[in-house]
């Protein structure tokens, strides 16, 4: 076959949508060849690329598997919690309320007031979501999760907890359950999202706290008054789960 000029058609080659001729050409092994080749260099999968598409993959697989969740609450509390103390047993009632107030519940999975939760939730009859982070001490999935996803980014699995949630719960905790505290209250106050009820349970823990950022950060103007309306504190589980309801409109 000739071109319009009368010469033969250049060697020519089509990877994909790509076309390839004269000096463009490339040669050697074809796509799949290269994908299926299990020898070569292996520096690719911790490139930030490959990152992406990990941190990618885990949004789907939240995402999917939380997409039909229906009304839930996140809570938060410490995985250092002791089964038999009174803390133990407020999160496993909590649990259970929100289940009979229409509820899902999403925890971080773990043990302590995590697990409690999830037992409060799971012997409710209700769905029990934990929703666990790759870390060196963690120490896994509690047994009364009955749909888990295992997360390697903190942000990822922050989003799943906000995303999928029509209002938290802050029992007692540390830096982590600070981190989540802070992180939904800072969403709510900015108006990244709607606003829905945030409640701190435990006053005799979080007493000081309140106090501090209406005393110290309130009154010096870091933050308006009005912010602190945004969370409730509460010692009773029938008050903590009213409010949730009523906040939430179930």
């Amino acid at each position: 076959m000739a071109n319009p000029e009368g010469a033969s058609v250049p060697e020519e080659q089509r990877l994909g949508p790509v076309l390839r001729r004269h000096d463009q050409v490339q040669t050697g092994t074809t796509t799949d060849q290269r994908l299926l080749d299990s020898e070569g260099p292996s520096e690719w999968v911790h490139t930030d690329p490959w990152r992406v598409m990990r941190i990618q993959s885990e949004f789907v697989e939240g995402f999917g598997a939380l997409a039909e969740l229906g009304p839930a609450v996140s809570v938060f509390g410490s995985a250092r919690t002791p089964r038999d103390s009174t803390e133990y047993d407020a999160a496993e009632r909590i649990g259970a309320g929100l289940v009979q107030a229409g509820f899902s519940v999403i925890t971080g999975g773990g043990p302590g007031s995590m697990e409690a939760v999830n037992k409060g939730a799971f012997e409710a009859g209700g769905t029990s979501v934990g929703l666990g982070i790759e870390l060196p001490f963690e120490q896994g999935m509690n047994a009364y999760v009955n749909l888990g996803v295992d997360f390697r980014y903190f942000f990822v699995r922050k989003t799943c907890f906000v995303k999928y949630a029509r209002g938290f719960v802050v029992l007692p905790g540390g830096f982590g359950t600070l981190d989540e505290f802070f992180e939904a209250l800072t969403l709510v106050q900015t108006r990244k999202v709607t606003r829905f009820p945030i409640v701190l349970f435990g006053s005799d823990y979080w007493g000081g706290l309140v106090s501090w950022l209406r005393e110290t950060v309130a009154a010096q103007g870091k933050a308006s008054p009005r912010d602190l309306e945004l969370f409730h504190l509460s010692d009773d589980v029938d008050e903590a789960v009213a409010l949730l309801t009523k906040e939430a409109g179930i």
